[in-house]
């Protein structure tokens, strides 16, 4: 593969932190970018992604999906030649389990209190 056949690569962070630029073959999926992220994520910066479920990419204001190719989301008209192509990172919060979730939305003290008094919809013909 020669050099020109590589796509320079920048990630910017949501505080304008960057990571790269770095080079990557146009076949590289954004699940594996997503991967590059979170390996090389500043060690300094608190709440990195643990996953890349935790990561999204966005190129031209396009969500990437993990099975695409660079070459795939590569829109020409916003880059310039010779210079690094910038993609945005957006963390996603991970989200709880099952449990977690019933626990969040739906508290002991309501799922053991009965309805008393509660309305009922009557339906006239």
């Amino acid at each position: 593969m020669a050099g020109e056949d590589l796509i320079e690569l920048k990630f910017r962070l949501a505080d304008g932190a960057d990571i790269g630029p770095s080079k990557f073959s146009p076949t590289t999926t954004v699940a594996s970018l997503k991967e590059k992220i979170i390996s090389r994520w500043p060690k300094e910066k608190e709440n990195g992604p643990k996953t890349v479920n935790n990561v999204q990419l966005i190129h031209a204001g396009k969500i990437l999906e993990d099975n695409m190719t660079i070459a795939e989301s590569r829109l020409p008209v916003v880059e310039l030649p010779g210079t690094a192509i910038t993609m945005h990172v957006v963390l996603r919060p991970s989200l709880p389990d099952k449990k977690g979730v019933e626990e969040f939305f739906i508290s002991r003290d309501f799922r053991n209190k009965k309805l008393e008094g509660s309305c009922r919809d009557v339906i006239l013909a």
